[in-house]
């Protein structure tokens, strides 16, 4: 069986792509460039991912995406919301992790990005679309649950002739879990950024970067991207 996977090269999306070329041929990777603050670095981490399992890249730019988004994950005037790690261990109140997502709202986002590797698929014959969709992102952000997937997938049986479907491994999994799978399916997590900025390493305190500095810590294991970088 053949898969196409949408890589961000964040924690999520080579956490799944790793579990997932344990059983499945991988035929290419998508990466998106919609005006992220990030994309130079998700792309540049992104090839190195691809080059540690021997699969194509494609690089996809959205300028008309980046054109219509107006919040701060790809608008640089305003500020990149940032949680505590104390926020994220109490389950931070409803009233925060929704101003957290329509902080770096991305219009459609996910739809957007899954049509667009489903036409890839189809044509190449590939039966999977692999994602980062994970239970913990899921609380914030309604297009990372499996309710979407499951929605999504009922959508593809009328839009590809050969019912491409989304493979999300992480679906029901907090961060900490989805650490400890990609350490056993020895994913290269030093190729892994999941930083909102682009610097020459994290910045350490968006929320991004503290979800994931939280799971490291919860595993008791060192980033392997913050070891490659020294720090």
């Amino acid at each position: 069986m053949k898969a196409i996977t949408l890589l961000s090269s964040g924690l999520d999306s080579v956490a799944a792509l790793s579990i997932a070329a344990e059983s499945l041929e991988i035929d290419m990777a998508l990466t998106f460039d919609y005006g992220q603050r990030s994309a130079e670095r998700e792309i540049e981490y992104a090839r190195k991912v691809c080059k540690h399992f021997g699969i194509k890249q494609q690089v996809i730019k959205l300028d008309w995406l980046a054109g219509i988004t107006s919040t701060s994950l790809v608008n640089r005037e305003l500020e990149v919301p940032e949680l505590s790690f104390e926020d994220i261990e109490k389950s931070a109140p409803v009233e925060i992790t929704e101003a957290s997502a329509k902080a770096v709202w991305v219009p459609n986002r996910n739809g957007v990005m899954l049509n667009i590797a489903a036409s890839f698929a189809e044509s190449r014959d590939c039966e999977f679309l692999i994602v980062g969709f994970n239970g913990e992102e899921a609380g914030t952000f309604p297009d990372n649950s499996l309710e979407y997937v499951r929605a999504m997938d009922k959508c593809l049986t009328y839009s590809t002739q050969n019912g491409v479907k989304v493979l999300a491994p992480l679906i029901e999994l907090d961060k900490p879990e989805i650490v400890r799978k990609a350490l056993e399916a020895k994913a290269p997590l030093e190729y892994s950024w999941s930083c909102y900025h682009g610097g020459e390493t994290p910045c350490g305190t968006c929320e991004s970067c503290t979800r994931r500095a939280r799971a490291f810590r919860t595993v008791g294991v060192k980033d392997p991207l913050l070891e490659s970088l020294g720090l």
